[in-house]
């Protein structure tokens, strides 16, 4: 038995849950030497009762592993734990963490740098739109957007993303076969084809209910650097994974809605109450440049390594020189036309390697 088929075991038992598989492995080392231990050496471990040493000193009656390999198998799915390198860093640092991540599709070191866009599954159209502009925005940028594929705004923020060619990850609050909402199952299929991951920690045919969405939303916060409200009510689900985000030391922001809207009331009161007011993608990632962890540059490298850029974009880029340079003078140099030069130059501005000066000159940031 590998470490990660211990560790799907171990999840599938009841009684089971982090911080408990935590104090197990301070004593046992690995998850299979947990399933293998003795009742009387589980039950001296700190927190683990007659319950939970029962339970897993009989797994195999209660947990039917090759069943749920051959469900992970048959789904195209995969699983990863806290020891994989593509196991989000920021997760790992939350009071508890999920101890393994069902992922049907694909995750990439990009998705390390996320941002979560939440809101009320009842919206305006008016926040609809909103959560894609920002979504959009956000992803081009080179943000991963994270939601819940729940109805509203989660399914405006992952189509945003979506438009942009950007990374978007629906952390869902079922097993990935009982998927939920049922129509958002093309908008899934989307996301998992290329351009980023459903997750779950729940195994393949567990049930949404009352408790796995707030379980799921300790996901969405404690993956992302921030958190951005798009649009939500006084009783909103959305407040809940604010509450987990202050826990867990994450910047929340909030974009502000109409005053006699009830859909806004509970958005606008968090700025009311310090969230920072956003009503552009850079009002956030102004803010974000100094949450972000900036990477060290290599010896052979006096500058930020630059994301990966178009052909125009790359012109457009080299074109502008170390001093403020013209848009014209822009044109001229990289041999693009006019407006492929503007609309390039906005697509480096929301990547944060430009910035526009008054009377259309530009400066390298980078």
């Amino acid at each position: 038995m590998t470490p990660t088929e211990a560790c799907i075991a171990l999840n599938m038992l009841p009684t089971m849950g982090p911080v408990r598989l935590r104090k197990l492995l301070e004593v046992f080392e690995t998850p299979d030497l947990v399933l293998a231990a003795r009742r009387d050496a589980l039950r001296a471990v700190e927190g683990i009762g007659n319950d939970v040493a029962d339970q897993i000193v009989r797994w195999e009656s209660i947990v039917d592993l090759p069943a749920e390999l051959e469900r992970i198998r048959q789904f195209g799915a995969n699983v990863i734990t806290a020891e994989s390198p593509l196991y989000p860093r920021q997760l790992r640092e939350i009071h508890a963490p999920p101890i393994v991540l069902y992922v049907w599709g694909e995750l990439t070191e990009r998705d390390q740098h996320a941002i979560a866009v939440i809101g009320s599954r009842r919206t305006t159209h008016y926040g609809t739109e909103s959560a894609k502009k920002l979504s959009y925005q956000l992803a081009y940028a080179g943000l991963t957007i994270i939601s819940g594929l729940a109805r509203g705004i989660d399914t405006a923020a992952h189509q945003g993303a979506l438009a942009a060619k950007g990374r978007t990850v629906a952390v869902i609050g079922s097993g990935l076969s009982k998927l939920y909402p049922p129509e958002n199952a093309a908008l899934a299929e989307k996301i998992r084809s290329g351009n980023g991951a459903i997750v779950s920690e729940f195994s393949m045919e567990i049930e949404p209910d009352r408790q796995t969405f707030p379980m799921r939303n300790r996901i969405i916060s404690g993956w992302s650097h921030g958190l951005l409200v798009v649009e939500a009510g006084l009783n909103s689900g959305a407040l809940i994974t604010v509450t987990q985000a202050l826990e867990q030391g994450r910047s929340v922001y909030a974009v502000p809605g109409h005053i006699n809207a009830p859909s806004a009331q509970g958005s606008n009161r968090l700025i009311q109450q310090g969230a920072k007011l956003v009503m552009d993608a850079s009002d956030l990632l102004d803010d974000l440049q100094i949450l972000l962890p900036e990477t060290k540059p290599s010896p052979e490298a006096a500058v930020r390594a630059l994301p990966l850029l178009s052909d125009d974009e790359r012109r457009a880029y080299d074109a502008i020189e170390a001093t403020e340079t013209s848009i014209d003078d822009i044109a001229t140099k990289s041999g693009l036309p006019s407006g492929t030069v503007s609309s390039t130059l906005l697509r480096l501005e929301l990547k944060r390697l430009v910035k526009q000066l008054p009377g259309k000159y530009f400066v390298k940031l980078a």
